[in-house]
């Protein structure tokens, strides 16, 4: 299955940054995405809100730059929430699991407008560990080695098989 989510708005509000138990942070916000569009020559816009959590050093980062009114791109996944009220009803909404931001105004930042922040979804008591670069090795050729020619040789008419297709079987 796939389940993906990319979304360009504004945050309706501030980070409420929190931690487990586990020390891990967890932000919620909430995204407000807009959609412009005309009917019957009459400019309409629609505005749809949507609640995100980042998680972990995401969270952190999140709380850390972003403030309401920020403008943010946000990839990630779908997930559906659900709980019980106070008055003990069963309540649910849908949420999107922040996987990898991107910062696009940098007016109540210090970041650049093109930082991209991944996000890394560990686990509680796990610490994040900088991935290593391993230089690729090279050998050297054999002596044997020869460069390829610049000239190509196509094939010849007679090795190449007609297929007759009708263009009512092309799908497009």
């Amino acid at each position: 299955m796939y389940n993906k989510v990319i979304l360009v708005g504004n945050l309706t509000r501030d980070i409420e940054l929190r931690y487990s138990q586990g020390g891990m942070g967890i932000a919620n916000t909430g995204l407000a995405t807009s959609r412009k569009f005309t009917v019957n020559g009459e400019k309409r816009e629609e505005v749809c809100f949507v609640d995100i959590t980042f998680f972990a050093r995401s969270a952190e980062i999140a709380n850390q730059y972003l403030r309401k009114g920020s403008k943010i791109l946000v990839e990630g996944r779908l997930n559906f929430d659900q709980w019980v009220d106070q008055n003990g009803q069963k309540r649910s909404k849908h949420t999107v699991v922040v996987e990898t931001m991107q910062m696009l105004d940098s007016k109540n930042s210090a970041a650049a407008p093109s930082d991209e922040y991944p996000v890394q979804q560990n686990q509680p008591n796990q610490s994040y560990q900088q991935p290593s670069y391993q230089q690729p090795s090279y050998q050297q050729q054999p002596q044997s080695y020869q460069k390829p020619s610049a000239q190509k040789q196509m094939p010849s008419n007679s090795s190449i098989p007609e297929i007759d297709i009708d263009e009512d079987e092309i799908p497009f």
